[in-house]
């Protein structure tokens, strides 16, 4: 069988053509992750999950480019989605034990680290900013637009989504839970 052939077997559901496929695009996947991603450990994971993604959206090859082509294009997003969500993760993890390391360089001098700071501290920059602007040194959202380089009402629906997550976070404004007392 040529590859066309063991595409269109394999769409339809056969096992053993999409084994042979998989036989002979392997070694090419996986010589090319470890190019991109310097680590063959994490090259034979992507490969393998390319290959489980391949088997679930074989029925959309189109045919238009070579088959290998579409498989280094789902193992590349692959790739490319692992290294963002690591990179979110790392990320998230500084801006913890920063918030740890500030929280204690606060209390060790005897200053007050309060809930919302602990609140402000797990927002998103995106949000912390303008709303700190805001409320903290009393910035006008034109003022703010122009110190960050945004438009004013992305300045403004920051600071309204950011103050929602920090009441979100201190529980403001939760109606009381239970039966009132009538009287």
């Amino acid at each position: 069988m040529d590859e066309k052939e063991l595409i269109n077997s394999a769409k339809k559901g056969d096992h053993r053509s999409f084994a042979m496929l998989f036989r002979s695009h392997y070694p090419l996947l996986v010589k090319y992750l470890v190019k991109i991603t310097m680590n063959p450990d994490i090259a034979e994971e992507i490969a393998q999950a390319t290959m489980a993604k391949c088997v679930e959206k074989i029925h959309l090859f189109n045919g238009k480019s070579k088959f290998s082509s579409w498989l280094i294009s789902i193992a590349t997003n692959m790739y490319i989605d692992q290294h963002r969500k690591k990179k979110r993760e790392r990320e998230w993890n500084e801006g913890e034990a920063a918030s740890r390391k500030l929280q204690w360089q606060m209390e060790s001098k005897n200053e007050e680290w309060t809930d919302a700071l602990a609140a402000l501290s797990r927002l998103t920059d995106e949000m912390r900013i303008p709303l700190i602007l805001k409320h903290y040194y009393g910035y006008s959202y034109d003022e703010i637009s122009e110190i960050l380089n945004i438009a004013a009402g992305t300045a403004k629906s920051r600071v309204h989504h950011g103050l929602l997550a920090v009441r979100r976070e201190l529980k403001v404004d939760e109606k009381p839970k239970g039966n009132l007392v009538k009287t």
